[in-house]
């Protein structure tokens, strides 16, 4: 039986609103989350109204600047259409637009705090954006050109908005203190394709956190990397470049994965075959000559001139520097006071004859020791948190390592007594070797802090089940239970698994609320204005 949309989901915007269908889908569920979330609220606002609650759209009377709502704000959407969206913008929305869009809080900022501090020149730093990588650095360095260049529009600052602010030590990158590694145990089970790991802090004095935060973390790089790098140079083991090693130089404060444009253009510059001169002059702009720009490390880079030998000094110069990594907490506080835990997949692969590594998981899969000493800081989340009424429900989808934020909101659950109930989506390749902590939730789910787990296994049988393929075939409780005000959860891989499950909810409203398209659209906007959809994704 079809459901007739509820008064909160009448569209509240006049016929003759200034606005795209898209625009106008998304402020409609932006405007009813505000004035309806009782479903009480009007049915329709004038340009007058809508105008009180965002100053300065089109046809008010308000001159200030216009709230465009971010429409590029998603991180499944590519850089092309990012920047298209943000086409005619003023400057700093156009660099908000470049950033990889997850809030992650890697640089420091959110992607509007980040992109607003490198408009007003608060910040000068372009790269980082670890998410975004190159693709964002390389569209940063081009629209900052425009604040010397004199085209950008007035740039003013906004009362919100913050450079790397001043924090209190263990709060931010830039004020790290140090935690004990305490250990590492291996997730998967029997001939797991995969090798996730649960790893173990105890941290200092003082340094708390809460369910939904994320880690920093500084990690070193791998021993064997730097010094086949250190080789290709030419460089003893003791080689030193401006009175530091260069070797300690390399494994604690310099990136050696993805190599920088600067590098290509150092090489170039050395190299005295002119065939090798364009090459990498066409690598240093970002174009792919050999189809391998994308995989290309700084080990490989240098191998693109063989005999081109640099000088250690220019050579770590053009380097970019190490950036630490985040991971979403898999623990609460409530549970024990002091520790802390990741869920880590430890991403190994081989490029032709060569083993990568990547730096940080593999870093806690192995190469730290217990009881070593490593810099951390505790991130606070940026619109990913528990409803603060433990009567309101939740629904967590997290397959893979995404569950590691939901493990942390269940152990908080139970730790508080919550009774708005839990449903918990997880998946991976195989039940019988990835199933992570199924003991503890069964635990949870005997002590009625998870409500139902909805399980998918994409190995286990003639065809790949997902996630996204369980919220379908159990959409109808899926959206009663948004009915009751359930708030809505994703953590996992933004390109791919997030975009599938996005996609998925879009249909089950459409289909159990007997809507359209543009109608469920609507609905999902309002739940993400309402900060019922939350998302945690990398």
């Amino acid at each position: 039986m079809s459901v007739q949309p509820s008064p909160f989901f009448s569209p509240v915007l006049p016929d003759n609103a200034p606005f795209s269908s898209e625009q106008r889908a998304w402020l409609n569920g932006f405007f009813a989350g505000m004035l309806s979330l009782d479903g009480a609220g009007p049915a329709s606002l004038s340009s007058e109204q809508a105008a009180a609650f965002m100053p300065g759209l089109p046809g008010t009377a308000e001159p200030a600047e216009v709230d465009d709502g971010a429409p590029w704000h998603d991180p499944t959407m590519a850089m092309d259409e990012r920047m298209a969206l943000a086409d005619g913008k003023p400057l700093k929305r156009r660099m908000m637009a470049a950033m990889a869009q997850q809030d992650c809080g890697q640089c420091g900022y959110n992607c509007e705090d980040y992109s607003n501090a490198i408009a007003l020149k608060k910040e000068e730093r372009l790269n980082l954006c670890q998410p975004g990588g190159k693709e964002t650095m390389r569209m940063l360095k081009k629209l900052a050109a425009e604040l010397d260049g004199g085209a950008a529009p007035a740039v003013e600052a906004k009362a919100e908005t913050q450079a790397a602010p001043a924090s209190a030590p263990g709060r931010s990158r830039e004020h790290p203190v140090d935690a004990t590694f305490l250990s590492r145990s291996r997730l998967n089970k029997g001939a797991s394709a995969k090798e996730t790991w649960h790893v173990e802090f105890q941290l200092p004095d003082g340094l708390d956190y809460a369910a939904g935060d994320s880690f920093g973390l500084m990690p070193v790089n791998d021993a064997g990397l730097v010094d086949a790098i250190m080789a290709r140079l030419g460089l003893a083991a003791d080689a030193t470049a401006d009175g530091k090693s260069v070797r300690d130089v390399l494994l604690r404060e310099k990136a050696i994965g993805a190599a920088p444009d600067a590098l290509f253009a150092l090489i170039g510059e050395m190299a005295e075959d002119p065939d090798e001169k364009v090459k990498l002059a066409r690598m240093a702009e970002g174009e792919d000559p050999d189809g391998d720009l994308d995989v290309t490390d700084v080990l490989a880079a240098l191998d693109k001139s063989p005999s081109t030998m640099l000088e250690a000094g220019a050579f770590l110069s053009v380097l970019d520097p190490l950036q630490p990594r985040l991971y979403s907490i898999s623990s609460s506080p409530k549970a024990q006071a002091g520790r802390l835990t990741l869920t880590v997949d430890a991403v190994r692969y081989e490029i032709g004859s060569r083993e990568r590594l990547g730096v940080a998981s593999t870093f806690l899969a192995g190469r730290i020791g217990e009881g070593a000493k490593l810099p951390v800081y505790v991130q606070k989340a940026h619109g990913f948190a528990l409803p603060a009424d433990g009567s309101v429900p939740i629904i967590m989808v997290g397959p893979g390592t995404g569950i590691a934020p939901f493990r942390a909101f269940l152990q908080d659950r139970l730790a508080t007594s919550a009774t708005g109930g839990a449903w918990l989506f997880f998946g991976h390749q195989r039940r019988d070797n990835d199933f992570f902590y199924e003991e503890e939730l069964a635990g949870l789910q005997t002590a009625g802090a998870l409500t139902k787990l909805s399980l998918a296994w994409s190995r286990d049988g003639d065809r790949k089940v997902y996630v996204q393929d369980r919220m379908r075939e159990e959409g109808a409780e899926l959206y009663q239970w948004l009915e009751r005000g359930a708030h809505f959860y994703i953590c996992g891989d933004a390109k791919r698994m997030a975009a599938d499950v996005d996609r998925a909810l879009h249909a089950i409203v459409e289909e159990h609320r007997g809507c359209d398209a543009v109608a469920a659209k609507t609905y999902v906007a309002a739940l993400k204005a309402a900060h019922r959809y939350q998302a945690d994704v990398y």
